[in-house]
């Protein structure tokens, strides 16, 4: 097989949509906005014929063209010649330059490909490398980049956002909310002062879809472009072999489309106001606790109709990513409801979730799910009970195994069906976690176990013991685990601090900032992690073959 040029790429994707046997006169219909000559089309055909991609059969005075090699086996073949070619052949070299500085551009980059953008328009927007995410930058910079974007929009790229649009029944919301609240200078939905649409009424909804059409078009571009570029990183990805872990947070927020357009399915007020608000009582990393300020779900109205609104929303993103993390999944048994007057979460208590019924009633609708749960927090028996139902692989995190006793964190109480990490997002760095988290008797218990010290060692042997010393034994003790899956932080592979540390949960701003500075992803690096996995049976066949990256 040969990398075909773009122009006869462009003939396979009008086969690929189409079909076996496509008509002549179809073809040409859907290369139509090309404005390619019929000779110019049949040098393609013909061209592709010779190469073995196409196949034609006579049938009165026209011929029908049949693809023979599918889709999926050229993009795959096709993301190995670019792997092959500008990453050494490494998924993780691949993943690492889109994570490098230049990430922020990519996007605009493929604006620019596709003519909607200069290369001027686009220097001028160029973020620093190594500097960290300022999104606010970013947005006030983006927004009008992709307004004059919008400008230029037109034929096949204007249809093609109609159908996207067409296909997608959210976007319209989504759209029309976005273009609503920038009529009401950014105001929260619940503080419009027209309360016609405040409140969805369908014929003040209809007036502004009118009114709004052009910023509403504006965001279903955005999303189309979003969207068309997401999908293809993954199958680049999914081609070759790696697949990708997302991310669904149990709740959304209160100022969203989700609530203003569904608030039938959230305990709101006639006002759009809730009176109880999701968090956790204090725990590891808050001694007020959490208080998240997001809007709970109203489970009694979810069950009377089959939980309709949590089968779209997973089959979504399932169409996004390759396996979910479902965040907070203990609040699925108990969530803690915490009164929207408060100014801590102490105040909150226990109520029932949904509990299996809502992930029975998943299945029945979607298959068997490819989920792993985010199980950490106060775990109730009610709630362990719950995981072992679902059969969803647990997480078990290092920075938590330390504390004492027979922790359930400790390497050697891990279970196969589980996830082990060093630490999550919201953990600091392994680093920073050693020499400013871990209380000394944490070091102390962690430098035992991990064979780093004596077994009860003194204070002045866990501080010789060196930072490098024990985030290597930590790694190793991942990778070591019986869990199916390790999840490393690129940070704790770096080495870095508190620099790195990407979430601190409650605190609003300077958060997931962090990113990877030109050059990380240095061979050395690579041949590293590349031997710890391997002592570790983590680098076999079927690992390989099937790598997963988590977003």
């Amino acid at each position: 097989m040969k990398r075909l040029p773009d122009t006869e790429l462009e003939v396979m994707k009008a086969l690929w949509a189409s079909g076996p046997d496509t008509p002549r006169a179809a073809l040409d219909h859907a290369l139509a906005d090309f404005q390619w000559s019929p000779n110019t089309i049949n040098t393609y055909l013909n061209r592709l014929a010779d190469k073995g991609f196409v196949s034609v059969r006579r049938e009165g005075k026209s011929n029908r063209y049949t693809p023979l090699v599918s889709r999926e086996d050229y993009l795959a073949f096709d993301s190995r010649m670019v792997l092959s070619r500008l990453y050494g052949s490494s998924p993780r070299n691949f993943v690492a330059a889109l994570a490098k500085g230049g990430l922020e551009q990519k996007d605009l980059e493929d604006l620019r490909d596709r003519g909607l953008l200069t290369e001027a328009e686009l220097s001028a927007a160029r973020v620093p490398e190594g500097a960290p995410i300022d999104y606010a930058a970013l947005y006030e910079s983006r927004e009008a980049l992709l307004r004059r974007a919008f400008s230029r929009l037109g034929g096949a790229e204007a249809q093609s956002v109609r159908d996207f649009a067409a296909a997608n029944p959210w976007l319209g919301e989504y759209a029309l909310y976005r273009a609503l609240k920038a009529r009401f200078g950014q105001t929260a939905w619940f503080d419009w002062p027209d309360k016609d649409l405040l409140n969805h009424d369908p014929a003040a909804l209809a007036a502004a879809r009118q009114e709004l059409a052009e910023d509403i078009a504006f965001h279903q571009a955005v999303q189309f472009w979003f969207f068309s570029q997401w999908k293809a990183l993954k199958d680049h990805a999914n081609g070759l072999g790696v697949r990708i872990i997302g991310d669904l947070p149990i709740y959304v927020s209160l100022d969203s489309a989700d609530v203003w357009s569904e608030r039938r399915e959230f305990l709101l007020d006639k006002a759009g106001r809730p009176s109880r608000v999701a968090g956790v009582p204090p725990d590891y990393f808050s001694e007020e606790g959490q208080l998240w300020g997001n809007p709970l779900y109203d489970w009694a109205y979810h069950k009377k109709t089959g939980y309709a609104w949590w089968i779209q929303r997973v089959r979504h993103a399932l169409g996004i990513y390759d396996l979910l993390r479902i965040d907070h999944f203990r609040g699925f048994d108990t969530y803690w409801a915490i009164p929207a007057t408060s100014t801590t979460a102490r105040t909150g208590k226990w109520e029932n979730g949904p509990g299996m019924e809502l992930f029975d009633t998943l299945e029945a609708a979607l298959g068997k799910l490819p989920i792993i749960a985010e199980d950490l927090g106060e775990l109730f028996p009610s709630v362990r009970k719950l995981l072992a139902d679902s059969t969803f692989p647990g997480m078990k995190v290092l920075q938590f195994a330390f504390g004492g006793g027979d922790n359930e964190y400790l390497p050697h109480n891990h279970v196969k069906n589980g996830v082990v990490y060093p630490g999550t997002h919201d953990n600091t760095t392994l680093t920073d976690w050693w020499e400013n988290g871990a209380s000394e008797k944490e070091k102390a218990t962690a430098a035992a176990y991990l064979h780093l010290t004596s077994c009860k060692p003194t204070a002045k042997e866990v501080a010789a013991v060196k930072t490098a010393a024990a985030r290597t034994a930590l790694l190793r003790a991942a990778l070591g685990s019986v869990a199916d899956r390790a999840i490393i932080p690129m940070y704790d592979w770096l080495g870095l601090g508190a620099e790195a540390h990407l979430n601190t949960p409650g605190k609003l701003g300077g958060n997931w900032a962090w990113r990877a500075k030109a050059g990380f992803d240095s061979k050395a690096l690579a041949a590293q992690i590349k031997a710890e996995c391997a002592v570790y049976c983590r680098c076999n066949a079927d690992v390989q073959n099937v790598k997963e990256l988590a977003i």
